[in-house]
C-alpha cells in the first residue's frame, strides 16, 4: 500500500490533518499523541478522531514522540493507530461503508518495483476484502470497514442533542477510545448478539468478507460505534512497509507531487466522505514547512472540523 515518503526523511515534517471532505479548506492539525480528540462533522456523521505515530517527530511542534497506547499488551508491535468513535446521522448498510486509501491524481509512475507482491501479500495474509486499481487516474485501494478494521465495538445510541451541530461533548471523549477492545457495551450487546457477529477479531473480519452479510448489518443513526486501525507493518519513521517475509522502502519513489498518503471514510453508494485523514510530508525549511509549523501552534486543541461543505 502506497505510503509517504522521501530521499531523506530527516529533511521533513509530518503533518497530519483531517476533516469531512477532501478539500483541505475543511481540515485541521491532528494533535498527534495528544489525549485529545478532533470533532469532525458534517451531514452525514459526527466522528471523534485520534491519531497515534510511533516515534513521531512531526507536527504540531512539541507534539509527543510516542503515547501510552504503544505500552498496552494490544499494540506492543504497532506502529500508528487511527482511532475514532463514528455517529452516524442517518442509517448506512454495511456494504456501503467502505475505509482505505484514495489519491487525486495518477501514482503509477511512482509505484515502486516490487509494489504488486506487496498489494497480494496485504489481500492474502491481512485484509483479504482489500480492492481497487491503484493504476487508475484517481487510485484507489478500498475495503469494507467492517472487515477491515483492527477493533469494533458497537456502542449506545446517543440524543438528538448530540446530533445537532453545536460544542464538544462535556465528558471526555478521548478515554473512551484510548485504547479499543473488541465487544459492545450497553444496548450495542443486544445488538451484536442479535446480528451474531463473532467477538473475535479475526472471525469477525472474515464473517463481514460475506456481501450478504454486510447487507444485513446497519450504522444506525444516532448509534456510537468505536473504530480502531492501525498496524506494525508502516513505519512512518523511515517510511518503509515491513509485510511477513517482505520489506518495501519506497522513500525514494516518492516525488514531490505524490508525498501524501490519504485514509477515507465513505459512504461508496453515495459517493460521500465521512472522513479523510491526511498524512503530509513537508520539506523541512520550506515555506510551507515554515508557515505550517507557526500555524499549527496552537492548533491542535479539541474543536470542530467542519459542517459540509461542497467539493
Amino acid at each position: 500500500m502506497p505510503t509517504p515518503g522521501s530521499k531523506s526523511p530527516v529533511n521533513y515534517r509530518l503533518r497530519v490533518t483531517a476533516g469531512p471532505e477532501y478539500a483541505l479548506d475543511t481540515h485541521r492539525v491532528v494533535p498527534v499523541n495528544a489525549d485529545k480528540t478532533l470533532r469532525i462533522e458534517n451531514e452525514l456523521a459526527i466522528i471523534y478522531l485520534c491519531v497515534r505515530i510511533q516515534d513521531y517527530t512531526g507536527l504540531p511542534n512539541g507534539s509527543p514522540k510516542t503515547s501510552k497506547y504503544f505500552s498496552h499488551p494490544l499494540h506492543e508491535s504497532d506502529q500508528y493507530s487511527i482511532s475514532f468513535i463514528l455517529i452516524p446521522k442517518q442509517d448506512i448498510s454495511g456494504n456501503d461503508l467502505v475505509w482505505g486509501n484514495d489519491f487525486n491524481r495518477p501514482i503509477r509512475d511512482s509505484i515502486p518495483p516490487g509494489f504488486n507482491t506487496a498489494l497480494r501479500i496485504v489481500k492474502w495474509a491481512i485484509d483479504p476484502g482489500l480492492d481497487g486499481d491503484p493504476y487508475a487516474d484517481k487510485p484507489y485501494l478500498y475495503s469494507p470497514g467492517l472487515a477491515s478494521w483492527n477493533y469494533f465495538r458497537i456502542g449506545e445510541k446517543v440524543g438528538p442533542e448530540e446530533l445537532s451541530a453545536g460544542d464538544e461533548k462535556k465528558e471526555n471523549v478521548h478515554d473512551r477510545i484510548s485504547v479499543v477492545e473488541e465487544g459492545a457495551e450497553g444496548t450495542g450487546e443486544k445488538e451484536r448478539g442479535r446480528l451474531q457477529i463473532p467477538n473475535d477479531v479475526s472471525q469477525r473480519k472474515k464473517y463481514f468478507l460475506d456481501e450478504n452479510v454486510r447487507n444485513d448489518f446497519v450504522f444506525e443513526k444516532g448509534r456510537q460505534y468505536l473504530i480502531d486501525f492501525g498496524n506494525p507493518y508502516l513505519g512512518f519513521n523511515d517510511f518503509t512497509l515491513r509485510l511477513p517475509g517482505f520489506h518495501l522502502h519506497v522513500a525514494k519513489y516518492i516525488d514531490a507531487r505524490k508525498h501524501k498518503l490519504r485514509y477515507t471514510l465513505k459512504n461508496r453508494k453515495l459517493d460521500k466522505t465521512l472522513l479523510v485523514v491526511l498524512f503530509t510530508l513537508l520539506v523541512e525549511g520550506s515555506e510551507e514547512e515554515i508557515s505550517e509549523r507557526e500555524l499549527s501552534v496552537g492548533s491542535g486543541e479539541d474543536g470542530n472540523a467542519g459542517s459540509s461543505s461542497k467539493r
